[in-house]
C-alpha cells in the first residue's frame, strides 16, 4: 500500500547504508522534534524528504548496552551486556555474536565506523574484530578521562583516538574534544568517496552531545543558544556534509540513511544536557525520557517523504531491516529485532512490533509495553526530579536509589507517565503481567532473582 498516493519505485538490490547513532541526544533536541533556540536545518530537510518516527525507542537507556543492541538486533541483557563499559573493563561484545557489519561484509559491502565504539576497548573487542574494515574514533565515552569535573577521583587513564586497532593522538583538552565532530565527518566523507563504486555500510556514532560539550571554532558561540546549541548545529552540519557527498557522488537515490540516538539526555547537566521533549526523566531510566529518541529514515523513492509514523519501533529493528533490504542473511543465533521493511516503505497496515521490555541495571525488568499501554514495575532507580540541574558543564545531583512504584500508564493520553490507571484497567495489567512473565523466563529478571533460559555470555578477556 502506498502512503498518501505516493508511488514507491523499485528499490535497488544493494543499497548503501549510512547509520548515524548520536550520543545522549534527547527526543526534543532537533528542531523537527520541537527544539527551541536553535535550528537543525539539514536534519529537518532529511525528515521532510523521508519519514520521522515519534515512538521509536533505544533498546536500553545507557551507552554500551544500547550500542550492542543496535549492532546485533538483540536485547543487550540477552548478550550479558549492561551499563557502560569503563576504560579498564575486561568485557565487551562477544566476537561470536554477529553484527550488521559482519552480515553485510559477507555480501561484499565495505564497512567503516567513525566515532564512538564503547563495546569493549581491548583489542579483541574493537571494530576490526567485529566486521568493520576501517575504524577511527574513541573507544568509550569521552568523559572517561582525567579532566572531567565529576570524575576527579576516578583516576581514568589518558583517552586516545583509535585508528584501526592502534591508539593514536591523545584527547587531552576540550580543544581536542572540539575536533571530534569535524574529524569524524572528514573521515566519513572520505570513506564515501573511496567506496562510491561498491556498496558500503557507514556507521557514524558521534560522541557528542554527550558531556563534556565542545564545539569547533567554526560553530562555537554561533548558535545563540549556548554551547549545547553550538554542538547541535555542528552535528547537523556533519549530517549535511555526508548527505551532500552522497549527492555529489551520485549515490543519493541508492542510499538508506538512518539517524537516531543511543538514549535520552543526561538531565542533571542542565544547560549542557539536551531535552527529553516533555517525556518523563532521561538517560539511565526506564521512563520514556530515557528510551524515546528521534529517528529519521531517508531513501528517496523508497521511503515515503514527509511522513510521520507513530507506531512503536526500536533500535532492535535496524539489523533485520537493513539485512533484508541489502539481501543479507540474519544472524545464526536468535535475535529480538523484527523486520520493519513493509512499514518503512509506506504500508501503514502492518504493525511489526507489539511489545517492548524495558531492562536496566544488570538485568532488571523495570517495565513492559504493549501498544500504548506501559506497566512500570516497582523498582529502585535514577531520578532527576526534585534536584536542581547543573550549569556550565558541572553536573547537578541526582539519585540512583529512588523507589518507583508499580504503575500503569496510557501513553496515548498520558505520554508524560503521570497518572497511574491500574485500578481502571485490571485486564490490561493482567495482560502485561503475562508478557512480563514471558520476558522473565526468556531473559531473567534481577528484581525477582530470576535467571533467563536464553541468555548468552558476554565477551571476556582472560589476560589482565
Amino acid at each position: 500500500m502506498a502512503f498518501g498516493g505516493w508511488v514507491r519505485k523499485p528499490a535497488a538490490q544493494t543499497p548503501n547504508v549510512v547509520l548515524f547513532f548520536i550520543d545522549d541526544l534527547g527526543y526534543g533536541d532537533l528542531s523537527c522534534y520541537g527544539a527551541l533556540g536553535y535550528t537543525t536545518p539539514n536534519l529537518d530537510r532529511m525528515a521532510a524528504e523521508g519519514t520521522r518516527f515519534t515512538s521509536f525507542l533505544a533498546a536500553q537507556a545507557v551507552c554500551s548496552a544500547s550500542r550492542a543492541a543496535l549492532l546485533t538486533g538483540c536485547y543487550p541483557n540477552r548478550l550479558g551486556i549492561a551499563g557502560a563499559f569503563g576504560p579498564e573493563s575486561v568485557v565487551g561484545l562477544n566476537p561470536e555474536e554477529e553484527t550488521i557489519a559482519e552480515l553485510l561484509k559477507e555480501k561484499g559491502y565495505a564497512t567503516g565506523i567513525f566515532g564512538k565504539w564503547h563495546l569493549g576497548s581491548r583489542k579483541e573487542f574493537l571494530p576490526l574484530q567485529q566486521g568493520f574494515d576501517q575504524y577511527y574514533g574513541v573507544p568509550y565515552s569521552h568523559d572517561m578521562w582525567p579532566l572531567h569535573p565529576n570524575q576527579k577521583n576516578a583516576h581514568y587513564p589518558p583517552l586516545h583516538l583509535i585508528e584501526g586497532d592502534t591508539p593514536s593522538r591523545e584527547v587531552k583538552t576540550l580543544e581536542d574534544a572540539a575536533e571530534l565532530t569535524p574529524s569524524i565527518t572528514e573521515r566519513a566523507v572520505n570513506f564515501i568517496r573511496k567506496h562510491k563504486k561498491a556498496p558500503f555500510f557507514l556507521y557514524v556514532p558521534h560522541p557528542l552531545p554527550h558531556v563534556p560539550l565542545a564545539a569547533s571554532s567554526r560553530f562555537r558561540g554561533k548558535s545563540g543558544a549556548g554551547l549545547l546549541g553550538d554542538v547541535m548545529q555542528e552535528l547537523d552540519w556533519s549530517v549535511g556534509q555526508i548527505l551532500q557527498e552522497l549527492k555529489k557522488q551520485g549515490l543519493d537515490k541508492n542510499t538508506l540513511v538512518i539517524f537516531t540516538s543511543d538514549n535520552g539526555p543526561w538531565l542533571n547537566y542542565g544547560d549542557h544536557a539536551g531535552s527529553a521533549g516533555g517525556f518523563r526523566e532521561g538517560k539511565g531510566t526506564s521512563y520514556e525520557g530515557g528510551h524515546r529518541v528521534p529517528c529519521i529514515v531517508r531513501w528517496p523513492g523508497v521511503v515515503p517523504a514527509g511522513r510521520v509514523c507513530n507506531k512503536l519501533l526500536t533500535t532492535l529493528e535496524i539489523l533485520p531491516t537493513v539485512t533484508k533490504l541489502c539481501g543479507a542473511r540474519l544472524p545464526k543465533k536468535a535475535i529480538d529485532g523484527v523486520d520493519m521493511v513493509a512499514l518503512l516503505k509506506g504500508d501503514e497496515t502492518v504493525t511489526p512490533r507489539d511489545r517492548f521490555y524495558y531492562y536496566y541495571r544488570k538485568n532488571s525488568l523495570e517495565a513492559v509495553r504493549q501498544g500504548d499501554w506501559k506497566l512500570v514495575f516497582a523498582h529502585p532507580g535514577r531520578t532527576y526530579e526534585g534536584f536542581l540541574p547543573g550549569k556550565g558543564g558541572q553536573p547537578g545531583p541526582s539519585t540512583e536509589s529512588h523507589r518507583f512504584p508499580l504503575a500503569l500508564y496510557d501513553l496515548r493520553r498520558d505520554p508524560g507517565e503521570r497518572y497511574d490507571v491500574r485500578e481502571q484497567n485490571p485486564d490490561v495489567v493482567a495482560r502485561l503481567e503475562k508478557l512480563a512473565e514471558e520476558a522473565r523466563t526468556d531473559l531473567g529478571d534481577e528484581l525477582q532473582n530470576r535467571e533467563g533460559t536464553n541468555t548468552r555470555p558476554v565477551g571476556r578477556v582472560t589476560k589482565p
